[in-house]
């Protein structure tokens, strides 16, 4: 069974960092595109990232960019989300997803989290 679960969720001040992580089971990460999702309180979802499968690029959201860094560790078949700099209005629970790596993948993730809270204040 395909699954994907987040962790590393937490509470950070502003400035701070955290890192989330995605790890995989059921299937091997390279291959697939994760993406990296976040609700905030009273928001629609909205994509943070995503990192195609294959060895691809990673996109990131103008929101985040130059803060968030997304990496892989295929050993560990996890994906991990860096968050630097963090702002409250990054507050959200973050959930990862994933997808066989085609041209359409970071548009339409087949395999979800639960999701992970992050909670930016001072």
């Amino acid at each position: 069974q395909l699954q994907v679960v987040e962790s590393g969720g937490g509470l950070a001040q502003p400035g701070g960092s955290l890192r989330l992580s995605c790890a995989a089971s059921g299937f091997t990460l390279d291959s697939y595109a994760i993406g990296w999702f976040r609700r905030a309180p009273g928001k629609e979802r909205e994509g943070v990232a995503c990192s195609r499968g294959n060895g691809g690029m990673v996109m990131y959201a103008d929101a985040v960019k130059g803060r968030f860094t997304v990496s892989r560790d295929n050993a560990k078949n996890t994906v991990y989300l860096q968050m630097n700099n963090l702002k409250p209005e990054d507050t959200a629970v973050y959930y990862c997803a994933a997808d066989p790596e085609s041209p359409l993948a970071c548009t339409a993730m087949d395999y979800w989290g639960k999701g992970t809270l992050v909670t930016v204040s001072s």
